[in-house]
């Protein structure tokens, strides 16, 4: 017969939703912390799998430290939970202020040692980690907290369950919060700031109702529990086990699936926060749902049916995202308003993403009721099974990132995300065999072979999805993929154009190619810097690309040192493979040393300074790539100039708007004063141009800049601007589109992409469905001047000023 809930018990549960609303405001602050940090280790370490891998394992681990800890301190002391549960709230609060201000440090330690590569790009990593670890160590703590308010019972049990739901809610709130809206329009500190205000908030709302209760609420339960078989006795460490290997699926499927769909969806900052919120959404219906069922039926029943489901729903995402989602007929130029793009992605992540993300939340509530006992400590169960889902996590996320990606891909990724959730379904089956019941046993067994064949069989990353992208379904069948690869930070293919071109892409985006427009930049980006520097003896390269830049240089008999700087070790070498001819194997050019490493560290620690630094990063809108456009980033390559030295920074008009390459070019300009605007054009309208800037003045003699190209010394140097069309000193200046005193009316209104707010990402991640390259640069040239610093003899320079007379 069912109890009724008495008047002291019922006045206690008046309280359980304020509890909730607590835990979701916790779950709100945590994920803004984790969207700030974030972007915070991409400054420090790098756009890398090395920083997503300790974002989510020292995210994970600190929640584990803590959910064990806590219980254990508490375990001799008399407080009331939600006494403690304010505290680590203030504090977490506290700590949050202490990583915005203490993190960007780290670096910082590096300008003396110098070091470079991945043991140094891991050492980066263990130190923010260790930075991270105690306001994580307080998150981890506050569930065991907040749980050890409610008795151990059915009622409270679903409680609990209840409760995580509610925190992952939260979290759904703070993730699209921080992703679409503080970010997007403050910046790294006011953003902190919510986070912070969130935790106090909670934590005083947390000693109101702790002094309106008793330290623990007994919660009776008007529906009886479903009871495990008569006269066995259940063992803890099956439900452990499994949560582990539970947490290990779910975070690998996110470190890969994160990959996947930023190739589809396109890698900006609004992507990840999609992609996250879509996953956090999963969970929280899941974790709803679990709680639920966990009183209706056999938990570890559930619990294993929960990840045999797992085995199926991965298998659904691996082919959504192998044969379905890339040739879904969707062309997403179609819109350039980035809010309608946006629901065309939540619904494909939804699609694809959502159904194991709902198992996965349903699975811990699950655990949770298989393994409470009547009369256990709350907080310590609980604080166990959150510690073994976590340490799973911590394994799935670095292993996955680090490790599994770059040597077995994300097909056989995915292959082992299969096979784990079905393993771990064996652990909790027991119920199953006592006594023997062969229909489920068998149903069950069915179920782990197919699970096994769909292991075997799961499709592959299409080798066009690779190299288009979002544009799949506009670029398909159009040329011929000749190789694809997938590295430690990006995936990489090389294709044949339908005309003969060979493309390099990068991420889904085309990066370099043979066409004559693209040679042209990659050419001019380092031969026009190199012919003003008046002796070029060494020179820095960001990001390796088809090499082709880079290539340029060993044309130069004055060159000694060729330092290349890039993020992917599958780049070089396979560029080497296919551009040879263009970059003239600047690989194996004896002058060349590549570094494996972000550019920013490399460029903020190398003692080395150079004559010339030159920059071809990817695109601004995607995710990270804003830290290589920042003033504190042009300042670092400032400093690392020699007298006389010259930079170069290339910038696309084409998918991007006006706000966004003003953004860039005042940033630049912000730092280089006397800088410059050149242009690669296709058919005389905008295309793309890159910024040219010194640490001094620049003077250009158009008489003795033809006088170098003629000379033999320099006859590589011309043959190489001749193969792009460029025959002349003249054909050469021509390209100038401005510079910072013609632009000032221009730029009036331009906002400066600075480390603390990353504002260029944001502001790019909604142009990149514009097409306004044209307009764009017919703008820059209506406030167009011919320069001073050009200067020659009247024959020379005459037909310079007619081409060069603004529109």
């Amino acid at each position: 017969m069912n109890s009724a809930i008495s008047p002291a018990r019922q006045s206690y549960a008046r309280y359980l939703p304020w509890l909730l609303a607590l835990f979701a405001g916790s779950g709100a602050a945590a994920l803004i912390y984790e969207i700030v940090w974030y972007q915070m280790l991409e400054l420090v370490i790098g756009s890398t799998a090395v920083s997503l891998g300790v974002l989510l394992a020292t995210f994970m681990g600190g929640l584990c430290i803590g959910s064990i800890a806590l219980p254990r301190w508490l375990k001799k002391r008399e407080i009331h939970p939600l006494r403690v549960y304010a505290g680590l709230e203030f504090s977490t609060g506290v700590l949050g202020l202490a990583v915005l201000w203490l993190l960007p440090l780290v670096d910082r330690v590096y300008v003396a040692a110098a070091a470079h590569g991945l043991p140094s790009m891991l050492l980066r990593g263990l130190i923010c980690a260790l930075s991270l670890l105690p306001p994580t160590i307080l998150m981890g703590a506050s569930l065991p907290a907040i749980v050890g308010w409610i008795e151990t019972s059915p009622r409270g049990v679903a409680w609990w369950g209840l409760l995580y739901g509610g925190n992952i809610a939260g979290a759904v709130l703070g993730c699209l919060a921080a992703g679409f809206y503080f970010l997007r329009v403050f910046d790294l500190a006011v953003t902190t700031y919510v986070a912070v205000a969130i935790n106090l908030a909670v934590a005083g709302l947390s000693l109101l109702v702790a002094k309106r209760t008793p330290p623990t609420a007994a919660l009776e339960d008007k529906v009886p529990a479903v009871a495990a078989p008569a006269g066995v006795a259940r063992a803890a460490w099956p439900v452990y086990v499994t949560i582990g290997l539970s947490g290990f699926a779910a975070l690998g499927a996110e470190v890969v699936w994160t990959r996947l769909l930023g190739l589809l969806l396109g890698a900006t900052v609004y992507t990840f926060s999609l992609i996250l919120a879509v996953f956090l959404i999963g969970l929280g219906i899941g974790s709803g749902l679990g709680a639920a069922a966990g009183r209706r039926m056999r938990p570890r029943l559930a619990l294993g049916a929960c990840q045999l489901g797992l085995a199926f729903t991965v298998a659904w995402a691996a082919w959504m995202l192998g044969d379905s989602l890339p040739y879904w007929p969707i062309n997403p130029l179609l819109s350039t308003s980035p809010w309608y793009i946006f629901q065309i992605d939540i619904v494909r992540c939804l699609w694809t993403i959502l159904p194991a993300a709902v198992l996965w939340g349903a699975s811990f509530p699950l655990a949770l009721a298989a393994g409470a006992k009547p009369g256990d400590d709350a907080g310590r169960r609980v604080g166990e099974i959150y510690a073994a889902n976590t340490l799973g996590a911590i394994f799935g996320a670095l292993s996955f990132s680090l490790t599994l990606i770059p040597w077995v891909g994300t097909r056989a990724c995915e292959s082992i995300l299969i096979a784990v959730s079905a393993v771990s379904a064996l652990f909790v089956l027991g119920e199953l065999l006592e006594p023997v019941r062969w229909r489920p046993v068998v149903a069950a067994a069915a179920a782990v072979v197919v699970a096994a064949v769909l292991t075997v069989n799961a499709p592959g990353v299409p080798g066009e999805l690779i190299a288009y992208g979002r544009r799949i379904a506009i670029s398909a069948g159009q040329s011929k993929i000749l190789y694809t690869g997938e590295g430690r930070n990006s995936s990489i293919a090389v294709s044949e154009w339908n005309d003969g071109a060979i493309q390099f892409h990068v991420s889904g985006k085309v990066e370099a190619s043979t066409e004559p427009f693209d040679m042209k930049l990659q050419r001019m980006l380092g031969h026009l810097p190199a012919l003003f520097h008046p002796n070029l003896k060494s020179v820095l390269v960001v990001g390796f690309g088809a090499g082709v830049t880079a290539g340029s240089f060993t044309l130069y008999p004055t060159v000694q040192h060729i330092q290349i700087c890039e993020m992917e070790p599958l780049i070089p070498p396979t560029s080497t493979e296919y551009f040879r001819e263009q970059n003239y194997d600047v690989m194996h050019d004896p002058r060349t040393q590549i570094t494996y490493d972000d550019a920013r560290h490399f460029v903020l620690t190398t003692p080395q300074h150079f004559d010339l630094i030159t920059s071809d990063p990817i695109h601004p809108w995607v995710k990270g790539s804003a830290t290589l456009y920042s003033k504190e980033y042009f300042q670092m390559v400032r400093d690392h100039l020699n007298p006389g030295g010259v930079v170069t920074q290339w910038v696309p008009l084409y998918e991007s708007s006006p706000e966004v390459v003003k953004s860039e070019i005042a940033t630049f300009f912000d730092v280089f004063p006397n800088g410059s605007i050149w242009a690669n054009t296709i058919d005389g309208g905008g295309y793309d141009v890159f910024l040219l800037g010194s640490n001094g003045p620049i003077q250009v003699n158009v008489d003795a800049l033809q006088q170098k190209l003629s000379s033999p010394e320099y006859a590589k140097v011309a043959a190489s601007l001749r193969e792009v069309g460029v025959g002349s000193a003249d054909e050469l200046l021509s390209t100038y589109a401005g510079q910072q005193s013609d632009l000032a009316p221009w730029l009036q209104n331009a906002e400066i992409n600075r480390d603390g707010n990353l504002r260029l990402q944001y502001l790019a991640g909604l142009a990149l469905n514009v097409s306004e390259e044209g307009d764009i640069y017919n703008e820059m040239l209506h406030y167009r001047r011919f320069p001073q610093w050009i200067t020659g003899s009247p024959e020379a320079l005459g037909p310079l000023q007619v081409a060069l007379q603004p529109r």
